[in-house]
């Protein structure tokens, strides 16, 4: 009963393409295989799922393009004064607000997230093994930003201020991104005893 109610529900396309999958596998085969009925339609879920790749394989490909030197330009994500950037080599990136290095000083970015290439990424959990990836950056200019107001009013009671002002902000450049040892299994990692974030 609950079966007719159901089909005088359905549009008849819909019933054809629930039914037509078992007019084609015979009466025998059907209840003894009944995924090898439904295995070749479009709407298969197993089918769209796709295999993941040999985890050695990947570390040996990215190790080996590490090694030759044939990644090309890397990029990263690092974390500055609370703020995430995603930087490539030769950037310049503008962080607001008071920050005490002064014009020259060269850093090195610790706080790097994330950090590939064309072909490969590296993801930290939240953050990369430290040492991984070197983020070298040069402070070019200490300025204030331009004019900003802030204003002010109450209606109806003689109230309207304005305000000025202007932000200290830092340019820094961004010379380089190597990434500067070879990828190790996680496995391994934690048999050496490598200190990991998660």
């Amino acid at each position: 009963m609950f079966l007719r109610q159901l089909a005088g529900l359905l549009k008849p396309s819909t019933l054809n393409t629930l039914i037509e999958p078992l007019k084609i596998v015979p009466l025998t085969s059907r209840w003894s295989n009944p995924s090898a009925a439904f295995a070749n339609h479009r709407w298969s879920s197993s089918s769209a799922v796709a295999p993941l790749a040999d985890t050695k394989s990947t570390l040996e490909t990215v190790n080996k393009q590490l090694e030759t030197g044939s990644e090309g330009r890397l990029f990263a994500v690092v974390q500055l004064c609370g703020k995430q950037f995603k930087i490539t080599s030769g950037d310049i990136i503008v962080v607001e607000g008071y920050w005490p290095p002064e014009g020259g000083d060269r850093l090195r970015l610790d706080k790097v997230l994330l950090a590939g290439s064309k072909d490969f990424s590296l993801i930290g959990r939240p953050l990369l093994t430290p040492g991984l990836v070197d983020v070298q950056a040069t402070i070019i200019e200490k300025t204030l930003s331009h004019t900003r107001t802030h204003f002010r009013k109450k209606r109806r009671k003689q109230y309207t201020r304005i305000n000025f002002y202007r932000t200290p902000q830092t340019m820094i450049r961004i010379n380089s991104i190597d990434i500067k040892r070879k990828l190790s299994d996680s496995a391994s990692a934690e048999a050496a005893g490598e200190e990991r974030f998660f």
